[in-house]
């Protein structure tokens, strides 16, 4: 049996475990997404050893079923197309990793950084090495190569619509200084706008709004699959799955884009903050000129 097909044979077995019990109350015992079981449950994905141990315990699985599923699940266990940067994925990042390579539609709101698919690699490692404590340069370079390899989402067939809504104050932090900075503005000003890539700034004037507990991203799915939530945190971020807190994330990312500058005007800030920092002489360019 080859590796897709027993991958198969295991989940038909692990829905079999779970019968009429729902997958929501599973998912939260474990504390994974209701979409990372659906993956593994319908052979998307395979399952880390850890993982099916645990699961096998919340289904009361005996010794000789458990021994015959380890043995079928090492069978189908597969890489995954980032298994080369594996040192530089923890658990959580893993699935996030997975729900970016399988989304229709990401809306994402980031008040701090720009986002990670629209980052240039000199920005990435900036970014990267303020979040370590110890900058070893192959961590490093492992996760700013994640960081870059990922972009090839928003080139797949079908392309996948990624909306983002970034803070002002965000654009105006010089991460790896003026230069890097300058350059990581021109890159979004040029993305914006193209290939499903929507980029919205939302402005100091907006004043207070729901965005302000956080980054947070909404993957939703053309087969049918329920939207799920990332939320950031310092050690690494949440996945949430349940309606009512998908419901509020959806809403707070709509009234942020109702309250962010309209696209045209979103570039034509970027195109200023990056003529702001530019090293030849003469003034910044205008919201009116760079619009033009």
């Amino acid at each position: 049996m080859c590796g897709v097909d027993t991958r198969r044979h295991l989940a038909a077995e692990l829905r079999r475990l779970r019968g009429d019990r729902r997958a929501a109350p599973i998912a939260r015992a474990l504390g994974w997404s209701e979409s990372k079981l659906s993956r593994i449950e319908t052979a998307r994905t395979g399952i880390a050893v850890a993982d099916l141990e645990r699961l096998l315990t919340v289904y009361g699985v005996g010794d000789d079923d458990r021994d015959r599923l380890r043995q079928l699940a090492g069978r189908g266990r597969g890489r995954a197309w980032w298994s080369p940067y594996r040192a530089a994925v923890s658990d959580p990042y893993d699935e996030y990793v997975a729900l970016e390579a399988e989304a229709a539609v990401m809306d994402e709101w980031e008040p701090q950084v720009v986002p990670g698919l629209l980052q240039t690699d000199e920005y990435a490692r900036a970014v990267v090495e303020a979040g370590l404590e110890s900058r070893d340069p192959d961590v490093v370079e492992r996760r700013v190569a994640l960081r870059m390899a990922r972009q090839a989402v928003l080139t797949r067939r079908p392309r996948p619509v990624l909306r983002v809504v970034v803070d002002e104050g965000a654009l105006r932090r010089e991460v790896g200084g003026p230069a890097v900075m300058r350059r990581q503005l021109h890159r979004l000003a040029e993305v914006a706008g193209r290939d499903g890539v929507t980029v919205q700034v939302l402005p100091f004037s907006a004043g207070v709004h729901g965005g302000l507990a956080g980054a947070f991203t909404v993957f939703a799915f053309a087969d049918g699959r329920e939207p799920v939530v990332h939320t950031e945190n310092l050690t690494g971020g949440a996945l949430r799955s349940r309606p009512a807190e998908v419901r509020v994330h959806r809403d707070v990312f709509a009234d942020l884009r109702r309250r962010a500058l309209g696209e045209d005007d979103s570039r034509a800030l970027l195109a200023e903050l990056g003529g702001a920092l530019s090293p030849v002489g003469g003034p910044p360019i205008t919201r009116r000129a760079a619009a033009r």
